[in-house]
C-alpha cells in the first residue's frame, strides 16, 4: 500500500503561478457570463457550451474546422453541436449547391452572444474601477500582446 506525503504544517506558502491566477480569473468570468445567460432566459446553455461560444464565434465554419480551432475532438464537438442545435442556439446548414453543412448561430444564439458581450463590458467597467483605468488598460494590452499569434489582423 502506498502512502501519501502530506505537507508539513510549517511548510512555506507557495503563491499561485500566473497560470493559476489566469485560470481563476477566467473561471470567475465564465461563471458571471453563465449567470447572465441564464438570467436572460437561456436555461439550456451549459458551461461546456463555452467551447463553441468563444472567440471567434462560429459563422459559416465546417464542423471539422471548428473542432480543430477549438482543440476538441470531432466527436465531442458533434455532441455539443447537437445540444446547441436542440436548444435552437445554432444550426448546421448546407448552402444551396453545397454538400457540406456549415455552422451558424440562430437568432437565439446571437442573443446569447450579445448577453455575453454585455456581461463582459460590465466586467471591464468593474475591473477598471477596481484597479484603475490605466492599470486595466495595461493589463488588456499585455493580454493582447500575449495572444497576438491567435488574433487576426
Amino acid at each position: 500500500m502506498s502512502t501519501i506525503a502530506l505537507p508539513a504544517e510549517d511548510a512555506p506558502f507557495i503563491p499561485p503561478s500566473f497560470a493559476a491566477l489566469m485560470r481563476m480569473a477566467s473561471q470567475d468570468v465564465r461563471a458571471r457570463m453563465l449567470r447572465s445567460i441564464h438570467e436572460a432566459g437561456f436555461a439550456a446553455f451549459q458551461e461546456q457550451h463555452f467551447a463553441i461560444f468563444a472567440y471567434p464565434l462560429p459563422n459559416g465554419i465546417r464542423p471539422s474546422d471548428l473542432a480543430r480551432e477549438k482543440r476538441i475532438t470531432r466527436q465531442a464537438l458533434n455532441y455539443l453541436l447537437a445540444q446547441l442545435e436542440e436548444a435552437d442556439y445554432l444550426i448546421r446548414w448546407a448552402p444551396e449547391g453545397e454538400t457540406r453543412r456549415l455552422i451558424y448561430l440562430t437568432p437565439k444564439g446571437h442573443q446569447i452572444a450579445e448577453t455575453m458581450f454585455a456581461c463582459l463590458k460590465g466586467l471591464e467597467r468593474e475591473w477598471s474601477h477596481r484597479v484603475g483605468e490605466e492599470r486595466f488598460a495595461v493589463f488588456v494590452d499585455v493580454l493582447r500582446e500575449m495572444a497576438s499569434d491567435h488574433l487576426s489582423p
